[in-house]
């Protein structure tokens, strides 16, 4: 484990599920020692010649050299083989010259070792910011990477990428593409500094499907806006945020046109998503936020995030406490459209407030015994539109400041 906090109570109550096989990828994980002991903290990812990778990264404006690297690789040279390798316990962000020469050495050696063109290793750090990576702990350990390859190790892999995340994250799916199958199987990391664009979130999805560089980058930008731009812990947006996608084209089945690919694709990055929110540092409820009746969407979204990262709503749903009236604060303050004669609330099933003003009839008992489950359901109808957006977040805990004042001791 990457911390010593313990799993939180909202973690997939099996454990880490049992993914499927993808043809053309295999894993390996080492201890490296780049930050913590006693743990696997490098993560190697070896594809076939022929992947294709797509990807959707932070928008943050510091963003971190890896993240930068990464970027500027997408869509070159499919026809290589091709790597992903990640590192654990520090970001690589902010470290000016000496982050881009750690990200150059260690994307040099994994090429070296697997005999690949550098232009095809895309690397991810996450952990601390503003501390030198010490590339050499990776560079060391890159032959035993190697020599530890695997087609069933991704569950090992989910374990390596952690940092104050509680448990490992993975989702998978078969698909029956006319009398053939398709797997697709990922993995993610991600606890707080959660929010989009994108949520320090690293997500890694690989499957066996043959797809074109266009339509799977066109897919993955779709899905994302929906996925993991719609979530969010703390209303901070990473400077690392990754996700990657490697279609390793292994079963032969083209699916550029495929709805059930698509829609399996969709459903794997959603949940993988949801376990990042589940992880979030601290938290004791999941929550998802449905605002509808918006002028448009965008403005849907807009008040849907403002209520999900306001802290008085984070902290009134930790205490169980119904307090609407912060949701109204939050939707006033959120700067989409809103009329306050037309706004209406639900905790649950329970309507609190109906055009303006607390609904006749309401019950805060039944208000409150919504907020003391596990999943808690905030929704908002603006009575404006047409527009709406789903996002999730969780609770705001004391165990969230616990977590992220001793994050570096």
């Amino acid at each position: 484990m990457a911390t010593d906090w313990a799993v939180s109570p909202l973690a997939p109550k099996n454990g880490f599920p049992d993914l499927p096989v993808v043809k053309g990828v295999q894993f390996a994980t080492v201890a490296a020692g780049v930050k913590y002991t006693d743990r696997t903290d490098v993560m190697l990812a070896a594809l076939k010649p022929g992947t294709v990778i797509a990807g959707a990264f932070t928008t943050s404006k510091t963003r971190a050299a890896p993240v930068l690297d990464c970027q500027a690789k997408l869509g070159k040279n499919a026809k290589d083989g091709a790597a992903i390798i990640v590192n654990s316990g520090n970001a690589n962000a902010f470290t000016g010259i000496k982050g881009i020469e750690a990200v150059q050495a260690i994307t040099h050696g994994v090429a070296s070792e697997l005999g690949i063109s550098e232009t095809r290793v895309f690397s991810s750090s996450t952990g601390v910011i503003g501390e030198p990576l010490p590339h050499d702990r990776v560079s060391s350990v890159l032959s035993d990477l190697k020599a530890g390859l695997k087609d069933n190790a991704i569950d090992a892999a989910a374990e390596a990428i952690m940092t104050t995340d509680t448990y490992p994250k993975g989702s998978g799916r078969t698909v029956s593409v006319g009398d053939k199958t398709v797997t697709i199987a990922g993995i993610a990391k991600g606890s707080g500094m959660i929010a989009p664009d994108m949520a320090t979130m690293l997500v890694y999805i690989f499957t066996d499907a043959q797809i074109t560089f266009d339509d799977l980058q066109a897919m993955v930008a779709r899905h994302c806006e929906r996925t993991f731009n719609c979530i969010t812990v703390d209303s901070d947006t990473s400077t690392s945020d990754t996700l990657l996608v490697a279609a390793t084209g292994a079963s032969g089945v083209d699916v550029s046109h495929e709805a059930a690919f698509e829609t399996a694709l969709f459903d794997v990055m959603d949940e993988l998503a949801k376990q990042v929110v589940r992880d979030g540092e601290g938290a004791t409820k999941f929550v998802t936020v449905a605002v509808t009746g918006a002028e448009q969407d965008a403005d849907a979204k807009q008040v849907a995030m403002s209520i999900a990262n306001s802290p008085l709503v984070k902290t009134a749903i930790a205490g169980e406490d119904a307090n609407w009236g912060r949701v109204v604060m939050a939707v006033g303050k959120s700067g989409a459209a809103a009329d306050r004669d037309r706004l209406s609330i639900r905790f649950g099933d329970v309507q609190v407030a109906l055009n303006g003003q607390v609904a006749e009839g309401y019950d805060e008992a039944g208000a409150t015994a919504h907020m003391k489950t596990e999943n808690v359901t905030i929704g908002v109808d603006l009575g404006l539109g047409q527009g709406s957006a789903t996002v999730y977040t969780c609770d705001l805990t004391a165990q969230y400041i616990a977590i992220n004042a001793d994050y570096r001791s």
